[in-house]
Parts: C-alpha cells; sequence; structure tokens
C-alpha cells in the first residue's frame, strides 16, 4: 500500500500559514475588507428568500416608504434644512457659537439655548439633522449639539398637545417632562463622557477667526433665520383636524400664501440689505407665481422653483452665497446617501404605519403588552429604528394601545421613536463616528426603557 508523506518544506509552509495569513492582513487590509464585503454581499443575494410573500412585500414596503419620503420630505423638509444648516455655517460668526454653544461656554444657557432652539423647530428626527451637522461643525460643544439634536424632534408642543388630547393627560404630561430632561441628561452625560476629548476641541477652537457675518446687523442676520425657519414650518403645517383650535385652521388654509409671504421677504432682504444682485430674486418671484396660478393644486412644484432660483441667485452672489451654496451641497451630499438608504431599510424591516415589513408587527404588538423592562426595552428600541414623519407617532401609538400596549412601553415609544429612527443613525454616524452614535442612542433606549417601566409601574 502507498503512502502518503509530507516533506519538511511542505510543513514548514503549512505551520507558516497563520502567520503569512496574518502579514497579508497586516500589509493589505484595505484589499481584505473589499474581500469581506463582497463575500458578505455574495452571500446575502444568493440566500435572499426571493418569491416569499412576506419578503416581496417587505421589499415593496420599503420602496413605498421610500417613495412617500421622497414626495412629502426631501422637497419641503430636507433641501429647506440643507439651506438653513449651510447658512448657519457662513453666516453665524465662530465666535457667537462658541458664545453660546462652545464647549467651554456656560453650561446653564448652553443647554438652554440648545433645547429651546430645537424645539421651536418642532421637525421630524431626520429634518434636523442638517441643523444639528450646522452648528455641530461651527464649534458647538458636544452636549449642547446632542440637546439640541434631541429636543428638535422630541419637544415638539404640538405633538405634545396631541398626546395629552388623544392618550390622556397623564402620557402627555410625562412625555413633556421627559423629553425635556432627556434632552438636558442625555447632553449633559456626552458632554461628561467625551469631557477630555471636548476640552482639546474647545482648544484648538481657540481663536478661530468670526464667520462670514461679522459687520452685518444683528436684525439682519436674525431675520434672514426666521424667514427661513418661517418657509419651512408653513409649507410643513399638518392638516387641521375637526377638534384643532380656529388658529390652527386659518394657518392650514393660508399655508401656501404664509409661505410665499416667507419667500417674498427673504428675496427683498438679500436684495435690499444684503446688497445681493436682484435680477435672479425677482426672476425667481414671477416664475414661483407664475406656476402658483398654473397648478395650484401642485404647491411643491412652486416651492421647489423657489429653491432653485434661491440656488441660482447664491451661486451668482461672489463671496457669501457662493460659500452658502458650497455648504448647504456639502450637507447635501454627506446626508442624502444615507439618509434614504436608511429608509428604504426601515421601510423593509418595519413598513410603513399600518403595513408588515420583514418583521410581523403582531409580534411587536404581543412583546409591548404589560409593563415589564422587556416589553419597554422592546417598544424603545423598535420606536428608535422606526421612522416617524412629525406628529405621526400619536396615532400609532393609539393603535398599539388598542392591541394591548401597556401605558409604559407606550411612553418609551414616545421619548425614543421621534428623536430617533434608523435613517437618523446612520447620517449621525457620519457625523460623529460610530462610538458617539452608539453611546447617545443608547442612552436614548436606555432611559426610555427606565422612564416607561417607572411610569407604567405608577400608572398601570
Amino acid at each position: 500500500m502507498a503512502t502518503l508523506s509530507t516533506s519538511p518544506q511542505s510543513a514548514n509552509a503549512l505551520a507558516d500559514a497563520p502567520s503569512r495569513l496574518r502579514a497579508a492582513l497586516r500589509d493589505h487590509p484595505v484589499e481584505f475588507k473589499w474581500l469581506g464585503g463582497i463575500v458578505a454581499v455574495f452571500l446575502l443575494v444568493f440566500f435572499m428568500p426571493v418569491g416569499t410573500a412576506r419578503f416581496d412585500n417587505a421589499v415593496l414596503e420599503g420602496l413605498a416608504l421610500l417613495n412617500w419620503y421622497a414626495r412629502e420630505h426631501v422637497m419641503l423638509c430636507l433641501i429647506p434644512a440643507f439651506f438653513i444648516a449651510g447658512a448657519i455655517a457662513v453666516f453665524i460668526s465662530q465666535d457667537a457659537v462658541m458664545k453660546y454653544l462652545g464647549p467651554a461656554a456656560n453650561k446653564t444657557a448652553a443647554y438652554g439655548v440648545a433645547s429651546v432652539s430645537g424645539s421651536i423647530l418642532a421637525v421630524c428626527s431626520c429634518t434636523v439633522l442638517p441643523l444639528f451637522g450646522g452648528i455641530y461643525r461651527r464649534g458647538a460643544g458636544l452636549g449642547p449639539a446632542i440637546a439640541f439634536l434631541y429636543s428638535g424632534p422630541a419637544i415638539n408642543v404640538l405633538a405634545i398637545v396631541l398626546t395629552a388630547k388623544i392618550l390622556g393627560v397623564e402620557l402627555g404630561a410625562a412625555r413633556a417632562i421627559g423629553a425635556v430632561t432627556f434632552a438636558l441628561v442625555i447632553g449633559s452625560l456626552m458632554h461628561w463622557i467625551y469631557r477630555r476629548e471636548e476640552q482639546v476641541r474647545a482648544g484648538t477652537q481657540k481663536g478661530f477667526a468670526l464667520g462670514a457675518g461679522q459687520g452685518r446687523p444683528l436684525g439682519d442676520t436674525a431675520a434672514f433665520f426666521a424667514l427661513q425657519i418661517a418657509a419651512l414650518v408653513f409649507a410643513n403645517w399638518a392638516p387641521a383636524r375637526a377638534e384643532d383650535s380656529a388658529v390652527w385652521h386659518a394657518i392650514f388654509a393660508w399655508k401656501w400664501p404664509l409661505t410665499a409671504l416667507a419667500g417674498i421677504g427673504l428675496a427683498a432682504l438679500l436684495a435690499w440689505r444684503w446688497r445681493w444682485n436682484w435680477q435672479p430674486l425677482a426672476a425667481t418671484i414671477v416664475t414661483v407665481a407664475i406656476l402658483a396660478g398654473l397648478v395650484p393644486r401642485h404647491p411643491e412644484l412652486a416651492f421647489g422653483a423657489g429653491l432653485i432660483g434661491l440656488a441660482l441667485a447664491a451661486a451668482s452672489q461672489p463671496g457669501g452665497g457662493e460659500e452658502w451654496l458650497d455648504q448647504t451641497w456639502s450637507f447635501a451630499k454627506l446626508i442624502m446617501p444615507l439618509l434614504l438608504g436608511g429608509v428604504l431599510l426601515a421601510g423593509f424591516l418595519l413598513g410603513r404605519p399600518g403595513h408588515e415589513g420583514i418583521v410581523p408587527s403582531a409580534w411587536i404588538s404581543a412583546a409591548v403588552g404589560g409593563n415589564s423592562l422587556a416589553a419597554n426595552f422592546l417598544s424603545a428600541l423598535v420606536g428608535a429604528l422606526m421612522y416617524f414623519a412629525t406628529l405621526t407617532e400619536v396615532p400609532i401609538v393609539q393603535g398599539l394601545i388598542g392591541s394591548g400596549m401597556g401605558k409604559g412601553p407606550a411612553l418609551a415609544l414616545l421619548l425614543a421613536g421621534p428623536a430617533l429612527s434608523l435613517p437618523n443613525m446612520l447620517v449621525i454616524r457620519g457625523i460623529l463616528g460610530t462610538q458617539k452614535t452608539v453611546v447617545y442612542c443608547a442612552l436614548v433606549v436606555v432611559m426610555a426603557t427606565f422612564t416607561g417601566w417607572i411610569f407604567g409601574t405608577l400608572y398601570p
């Protein structure tokens, strides 16, 4: 019988294989990352359960949510937010941000300013991202910037009032107190966790020159931002319901004229006070008026034309205008791909409100009954991953309560859901990095879990 033998050279080669592999990984890390990514994508595609009803429906849900987001939020919410964020980076002085929101600023004033300014906007978890990126890039401390990031979608006065009206006064009051507390506590904890890094950051930012807004009257700068925010808020004013106040009904009925008035005011300010070239601004107003008259059922077309006209006017204005457009574009490049990809993934996993994703909603409804820590944690986690448009979380929670959700898990979802979403997390990672993003999201979910559990114990 023949026998197999291994030469000394072959034995040495086999023994040296692990060390050679480690050396190859060390010398070519990028190539092996690409290889690992290609293998992972191949295996994912190879074992994809195409043809099964739930998978195919989840794919359609992801596309449907992405389509809805593009129609309802990109033009009216996200692009105006990009312009505001770009304006923050250009027209608000570095010294002003450092004085009120910087790492070395007075903590009481910094967190107060961040929380109030964030809550006034009443935007969703994705629309607040460009604004957060703008103040953070401009020099805001991590703690105040995080307080602003949380407060924008969470401390929404309209949503809190709606919560109290539909879900009960106890849940409304608990949501209001919890949201304000979360913004301050989470911001403070983030600052404390990364205090050494913030000290270094504060030191490196000393001596920065003033931004492009130096020398411009404070009233002009304030009006410039107020008019942009007014256009953002009025264009996204939610439909009035029968039980809403007369003021709400009136604003909704006049939302587009009010939006147009804000736009005209912005154009007049740029031409009259800031000495911008008036011809492109005037042409934009005329174009918007013509589109509004020709297609009154689709005012978003006129709104989009106004945004294009503003971009062209900024591009034709050397100096501040061009820089504003550059900063706006930089935020769009950073945020838009991650955001749209995250919306697609969120729709695939959890579906649109009232629809099924790959994760059965019955599992979630069954798991968030009662008031156990596990139920509160799952409710906070699902809320953190799911995307909620502004004010939509209230009817969703109402439906879940009807299906057996406890009051504690309901509060946990209300505290974590509006402030976080899977698209939101992906973008925050691009701004802050993986570690800070994980810490921030974990703080929100953990605090929402225990707050919901305590509330459910007190109000079973």
